[in-house]
């Protein structure tokens, strides 16, 4: 398992991209505010699960994020749509 899917943060941004339309993602301050975190937090993240090479290492692939006008989007790409799949189920999906 990558150690990114050990990490809640990674996770709670895979399941949020995973709930938005394919062709509009989420932007980065509606991403900050349901997560509580800052603009500069989520796109270090977001790099480390996006496809650019970082110490010589390439990431996942599961992210790509655009700017749209003066809007930064975070969009889930197939490699982290298929991750998603792979999570557990959050404990309020369980209930019957």
């Amino acid at each position: 398992m990558s150690a990114l899917l050990e990490d809640s943060l990674s996770v709670a941004i895979l399941r949020m991209l995973a709930q938005a339309p394919d062709d509009t993602g989420v932007s980065l301050p509606r991403l900050g505010k349901r997560l509580g975190q800052g603009a500069s937090v989520l796109m270090r993240r977001l790099t480390l699960m996006g496809d650019a090479a970082i110490g010589g290492v390439r990431g996942p692939g599961w992210v790509r994020v655009v700017q749209h006008d003066d809007r930064w989007v975070a969009h889930l790409q197939a490699p982290g749509r298929a991750q998603v799949q792979t999570l557990p189920p959050l404990a309020d999906e369980n209930r019957d």
